[in-house]
């Protein structure tokens, strides 16, 4: 016997898992949209994406730190100030004249502030960075969109594989009964003598057949459970398959059109690459000026002498001289190599962003054309296994009479029962193709099914 391509073939007993849960199409699809591990992870994607586009915004928000500083060093100085350009913008100020007696000995000096600071003006800079962020959030949510319609397709494809397991078991079983009749028959009619011994070892040797397809196909249904299970994301080890009591409507082939609008990998690839561009314009105006602020309290002390005065208290190990200070900074950059490299970079990125939205594009047109065809088939097919199945069972009904009345041969009843027990298998492969079909349709269509 030849087995469909979707069943798996094994030596699994089906009597291995007694009573497994039983879910119907929705409610396997509503299980796996909560519990599928794979779509847990998606969102918590989009929601990391999300806080990361928050990110350039908070860059324009008050900071406000503080600091501590133990330095040795000598105190050798002149009147001029500056300020350090660091988190804590503290303002130089000579802690001895200029005309003070040049010394190589190490005095203390200790300082402790506060700082605030606050981005002014950015001129756009950080609002592009922002709004790249933003289109790589929607990619990531069109990227866990795309997830969860994959495995509505998982789920829905492992379901009608259970369905389509269990009709090529009971095609199976039903092999077994009517050649174990067959054997039971031919066996009393050559006890009797009316028939030659051929004939039984001929019925023994079907009927042994059977039986290893039974339980092949025993294996298969429990092999497909197990997929059903994990499709789902249960913790359950088999889950069988309830109603199939998802109806979808007959889709028209002018739904193409708007396939391209409404497919998430489509929409992603495009927020990526509009992502990409903003990234590329975030990056050049890095080279754009820059006003800020900053304001700092602070607290200091230096163990040198301050012109004919003593040493402060604490000989510079206490922070107990007041200063405060106010910084307005506005900076041009003039020149950044590194800048213009990483501008440059990012603007071949955008290259294969676009060529990754079309290659996406050109796949999606020929799975959808491929599915509407695939459709097409299954639909025609289906009818015409029926009627094999009709011509099988007639065929069968005809060699079983001839056998029992003594003008068949074991032979002949054994091609109509091969022919049934195939025609029977072919008509389960056939309605698994045409359910299948219509589910990869509308995983392409992106047809909500909640």
């Amino acid at each position: 016997m030849k087995w469909p391509p979707f069943l798996a073939v094994g030596l699994i007993a089906s009597s291995a898992f007694a009573d497994p849960p039983v879910l119907t199409l929705r409610e396997a699809l509503a299980y796996a949209r909560d519990h599928q591990p794979s779509l847990i992870a998606a969102r918590a994607q989009v929601e990391v994406a999300r806080a990361q586009a928050e990110i350039p915004q908070a860059a324009k928000a008050i900071r406000v730190g503080a600091a501590m500083e133990l330095l040795g060093g000598t105190n050798n100085n002149t009147t001029a100030s500056y300020a350090t350009l660091g988190f804590l913008d503290v303002a130089r100020i000579g802690g001895t004249p200029a005309n003070a007696p040049v010394s190589w000995t190490p005095e203390a000096s200790t300082i402790a502030g506060i700082s605030i600071h606050k981005e002014l003006y950015d001129f756009g800079r950080l609002d592009l960075l922002g709004d790249a962020f933003e289109a790589q959030a929607r990619a990531a949510g069109e990227t866990a969109q795309a997830s969860a319609l994959d495995i509505d397709l998982l789920v829905e494809e492992s379901f009608y594989a259970v369905l389509g397991a269990r009709a090529v078991l009971a095609a199976s079983e039903a092999a077994v009964t009517r050649s174990t009749t067959h054997r039971d028959f031919a066996k009393a009619r050559v006890t009797a003598q009316l028939m030659p011994p051929i004939e039984l070892t001929r019925a023994e040797a079907d009927l042994a057949r059977y039986e290893v397809d039974r339980v092949r196909a025993g294996g298969a249904l429990a092999a497909a459970r197990a997929t059903l299970a994990a499709a789902v994301g249960s913790t359950a080890p088999v889950i069988d398959a309830g109603a199939d009591d998802l109806v979808l409507g007959d889709p028209a082939r002018e739904a193409l059109h708007d396939v391209e609008l409404r497919s998430p990998e489509l929409c992603a690839a495009r927020a990526q690459l509009d992502a990409q561009q903003l990234f590329t314009r975030s990056i050049r105006a890095e080279m754009r000026p820059d006003l800020g602020m900053s304001a700092e309290l602070t607290g200091r002390a230096g163990g040198a002498d301050v012109a004919t005065n003593a040493g402060p208290a604490g000989n510079g190990w206490l922070p107990d001289v007041p200063n405060w200070d106010a910084l307005l900074v506005f900076t041009v950059p003039l020149y950044d190599r590194v800048v213009t490299a990483r501008a440059e970079t990012s603007a071949r990125l955008e290259t294969v962003r676009a060529a990754e939205l079309e290659q996406v594009t050109e796949q999606l047109r020929s799975v959808a054309e491929r599915s509407f065809v695939e459709l097409d088939v299954g639909r025609a097919a289906v009818p015409a296994l029926e009627r094999a199945v009709e011509a099988a069972q007639a065929n069968h009904a005809q060699a079983e009479a001839r056998f029992n009345g003594g003008l068949g041969t074991a032979v002949e009843l054994s091609d109509a029962e091969d022919l049934l027990t195939q025609a029977e298998i072919q008509l389960a492969v056939g309605k698994f193709q045409l359910s299948r079909a219509r589910a990869l349709l509308a995983r392409v269509l992106a047809e909500s099914k909640k």
